[in-house]
């Protein structure tokens, strides 16, 4: 199954709501999350920067992905997200083999 990373920032309402009854949603919650959109949780942390949680998930396919994060959405929690499609090291050297049978010419001034 392929593998995604899916960042997401929550709101300050979710932030504040969380403060209030602390608990690491990261084990059962999106574990769970991730089992109902047909996958698995291979990780998930919380972190600095730009995004508060990413979760690495391993599910059948974009649809799936697709699925997941709108409902997580829709939720209202999350103020902006961000997924990712990773690639494994063999796919993206399958990937840069096939770009040699590609003919494309750039455009020119």
């Amino acid at each position: 199954m392929p593998l995604y990373m899916y960042q997401a920032a929550y709101t300050s309402e979710s932030w504040a709501a969380q403060l209030k009854n602390p608990e690491n949603r990261m084990g059962n919650v999106v574990r769970a999350i991730c089992e109902s959109a047909g996958g698995k949780l291979v990780g998930a942390w919380y972190c600095f920067g730009d995004y508060d949680i990413t979760v690495i998930a391993d599910l059948p396919n974009n649809e799936s992905m697709t699925a997941m994060a709108l409902a997580v959405a829709a939720g209202g929690s999350i103020k902006t997200a961000k997924t990712t499609v990773l690639m494994s090291g063999e796919d993206a050297v399958a990937a840069m083999k096939k770009a040699n049978t590609i003919s494309y010419k750039p455009p020119t001034g």
